[in-house]
């Protein structure tokens, strides 16, 4: 404690910091610092008498408290591209809704699943009719022409202008084609489930970047209330310093404290930056768009005592399991059609036509029909390699489909693990936050009755700080977690379409490639 001298000139008397006490809120609304405002303040120094000891510890204390005055911060401006929808609120239904309408993933599962189809279609025409029509103008170069060389045949060639059609349909292979265009239409099932399964994911990947920029966001704010808490704290130090009331070890510590508190923020704007780059990408827009993002509260996950349901739930609802199956039938159905390929194809086939001009010895006009049949006798074992690669594709498919499911459950295990552990760090870091609210207190009065040093309060400045930032991180992490198990479950899109369609308008300005609308 100061030893206080009788008669000893003081600047820092009860006029003085009635002074600061009312200039430094109006100051620093007006956009001055706390520094220009204690600085305006000290400008109005006058002698005083010695104080005593109380009267000392009064006006530390008065001095200190001004730390705990609120200060309206505003954010700072937005950096980078401009953005037509920044001044839009975006709320998780809409952010679902223009990922799922612009992610290029989404477009390409889209078209893989299309092209399936067709491949589908193709298997499938072998079934219908086949119909094709002719025409044909020949010259012969003399009435005996024929066409020596090329086959065993020498068929003649006569002149003539004709045109025709030929139909042929597939009475039967045995289930060659039929088997061939069922397995193609369980791969293009498949692809089907895969698109599903890239909007299930990107669904989750919009969740977790949305929650990872509002946590950003809270973490900011954290940040910027810290470094204005240790800003003034260090304005009122160093003037108390100045004027013997306080060491220059405490004005150290709490520049000390400033500029860990400076960094806190950086870390923290950087994260909230490279947190709206990952949402913007996911959403579709290749320039980062600066998105007032809004608070949301998700449909709840639901009873999550017991695993076992959404285990089973999840073994029937995720589409990337539909997908194996779907592909493992596919491959028993292959298989099937190879070694129905052994077996022999039935056609019938008709052709007719008529001929306007023709050389004498051809009739006016032709028509024919008939049933084909073909055999496959040998083909050097080609028809059964076939069949034993489809057989042990569809037997690796199963397999496939055991790990896949294995896969899912540990998956599903884990994330309602990491759910119920998220809650409980939850409701640990808000009792730890209050700890730390009233040990910061305790401390700061401490430090106000000069009965404990900056050290004490600084530490307890950074374990509130670290307290409040876990909390906000934790409570955070509890819907990030949500969304991961709805995932696991297959939930993503039912949970989406269960919200409803929200109104895209606002965002209709802005092109995904951000070349314009």
């Amino acid at each position: 404690m100061i030893k206080m001298k009788r008669n000893f000139p003081f600047v820092f008397t009860a006029a003085l910091l009635a002074s600061v006490v009312s200039l430094s809120p109006v100051l620093v609304e007006a956009g001055a610092g706390p520094a220009q405002a204690l600085g305006s303040a000290a400008a109005h120094t006058v002698d005083a008498p010695s104080l005593s000891r109380a009267q000392t510890q009064a006006v530390i204390a008065s001095s200190l408290s001004l730390a705990q005055a609120p200060t309206v911060i505003a954010p700072p401006p937005a950096t980078g591209e401009s953005s037509e929808i920044a001044s839009q609120p975006l709320t998780l239904e809409q952010a679902h809704a223009i990922a799922l309408k612009n992610h290029p993933g989404i477009a390409a599962a889209d078209y893989r699943a299309r092209a399936a189809d067709e491949v589908f279609r193709q298997a499938r025409s072998g079934l219908l009719p086949q119909v094709n029509l002719y025409g044909s103008v020949v010259q012969a170069e003399s009435a005996n022409t024929r066409i020596m060389a090329g086959g065993l045949n020498n068929p003649s060639v006569y002149s003539r202008s004709a045109f025709g059609a030929g139909v042929s349909q597939l009475i039967t292979d045995f289930g060659r084609t039929s088997n061939l265009a069922a397995s193609f239409k369980l791969q293009a099932g498949a692809e089907g489930q895969n698109a599903a399964a890239t909007r299930e994911q990107v669904l989750l990947d919009v969740d977790r970047n949305y929650f990872a920029v509002l946590q950003a966001q809270a973490v900011e704010n954290v940040a910027r209330q810290t470094v204005t808490t240790r800003q003034l704290l260090l304005d009122r130090v160093s003037i108390l310093a100045a004027n013997k009331l306080k060491s220059d070890l405490d004005v150290s510590f709490a520049r000390v404290a400033l500029e860990d508190g400076k960094l806190l923020l950086q870390r923290a704007q950087n994260d909230f930056d490279s947190a709206l780059a990952s949402l913007s990408a996911v959403l579709g827009y290749r320039q980062q768009q600066h998105f007032n993002v809004v608070e949301a509260t998700p449909e709840p996950i639901g009873d999550t005592r017991d695993v076992a349901p959404l285990i089973e739930q999840a073994l029937r609802d995720r589409p990337e399991l539909a997908s194996v199956r779907d592909e493992r039938d596919a491959a028993l159905r292959l298989a099937r059609s190879q070694r129905d390929a052994r077996f022999p194809t039935i056609s019938a086939v008709l052709a007719a036509g008529d001929a306007p001009s023709h050389d004498v010895r051809l009739p006016n006009d032709y028509s024919a029909g008939g049933i084909q049949v073909s055999v496959p006798l040998f083909a050097g074992g080609l028809y059964q390699a076939r069949q034993r690669e489809a057989e042990l594709r569809a037997k690796a498919a199963a397999e496939s489909l055991r790990r896949a499911e294995d896969d899912v459950t540990r998956d599903v295990r884990i994330a309602w693990l990491n759910l119920n552990n998220s809650r409980e760090r939850l409701r640990t870091t808000e009792q730890l936050s209050r700890y730390a609210a009233n040990a910061y207190e305790l401390a700061e009065a401490r430090y106000k009755a000069g009965s404990s040093s900056i050290v004490e309060l600084s530490q307890a400045q950074l374990q509130l700080t670290s307290a409040q930032i876990a909390e906000t991180g934790a409570r955070y992490d509890v819907l990030i977690e949500e969304s991961a198990l709805k995932y696991e479950t297959g939930g993503m899109l039912a949970a989406a379409a269960r919200a409803g369609k929200p109104d895209l308008s606002p965002f209709q300005g802005v092109s995904p490639t951000g070349v314009g609308p």
